[in-house]
């Protein structure tokens, strides 16, 4: 089999289906499974998990633990993960595993779409838009030897335990691409509140990972300051695209400083 799809999941009954189905082509055809590891879901995640066609597998507490069941219980070559309010294109499939079988890369980064309405779902997509395949993008496409090899997620990290990875990928000559087609990313029901509580969660646990990388140039650059409101959205001619859609770019500064301020209200809390 050539991949494993892991979702690691929790009351997440309204999304699990579309997920785990938009997969269901490539399971027909015996080129990838469908693993769903499920951390105490009080609703119907786990059977609309396994009516859909997934395997189901219960790990908890968070989701590092979660996504290394998945793996470890995987029988592909490669694993590929995605979280339960994700749905994978069958195009973007395709290209996956022909980029899988040319053999060019070790792992991949893959586009991302946030689907959802109004203003802030385009500035949300158009922030996006910037980090693919940078140091605040996280690889999501990755060889089952190599999972083995750096020994997957940190459990120790609650928070950035996806620039964690991708830091020990890169570290041992992982070789990257970033797809051409997308992933859908449904954010109908993510108002600005609850965006900002899900940071607020992990602002607490930043700091582990910090401190696991002292000194690390990417990881500085990854909580600079400057370079998360200016050098990602200005490096390589991409300034060219902020000039073309001012209104936007401000909606992304107010909702990067929101979260800015959200991290240093509650780091190490």
């Amino acid at each position: 089999m050539k991949l494993s799809v892991v979702i690691p999941t929790r009351n997440e009954e309204r999304n699990i289906v579309r997920s785990v189905s938009a997969f269901g082509e490539l399971v027909k055809r015996g080129e990838a499974e469908v693993v769903v590891v499920d951390n105490a879901s009080a609703d119907e995640t786990q059977s609309l998990a396994r009516g859909a066609g997934a395997a189901v597998f219960a790990q908890g507490p968070e989701r590092c633990a979660q996504r290394n069941r998945g793996w470890r219980e995987a029988k592909g070559d490669w694993v590929m993960f995605v979280d339960a309010d994700m749905e994978v294109p069958l195009a973007t499939q395709e290209e996956i595993l022909a980029l899988i079988e040319a053999g060019s890369a070790d792992a991949l980064y893959v586009r991302e779409t946030r689907v959802g309405k109004g203003f802030r779902t385009k500035v949300r997509n158009f922030e996006r838009s910037f980090y693919d395949g940078t140091c605040v993008d996280g690889l999501r496409v990755v060889r089952r030897s190599l999972l083995e090899r750096v020994g997957g997620y940190d459990e120790n990290l609650t928070a950035c335990e996806d620039w964690d990875l991708d830091r020990r990928l890169l570290a041992v000559g992982a070789r990257t691409m970033v797809t051409s087609g997308d992933l859908y990313h449904h954010e109908e029901e993510l108002t600005f509140r609850r965006l900002m509580a899900k940071k607020k969660y992990y602002s607490g646990t930043v700091d582990d990972y910090r401190r696991k990388w002292p000194g690390d140039p990417v990881v500085k650059r990854q909580f600079s300051p400057w370079y998360r409101f200016v050098g990602v959205f200005v490096e390589k001619g991409k300034w060219k695209k902020v000039l073309g859609h001012p209104l936007l770019f401000l909606g992304v500064l107010f909702e990067r400083f929101s979260v800015g301020l959200v991290y240093l209200l509650n780091r190490g809390k």
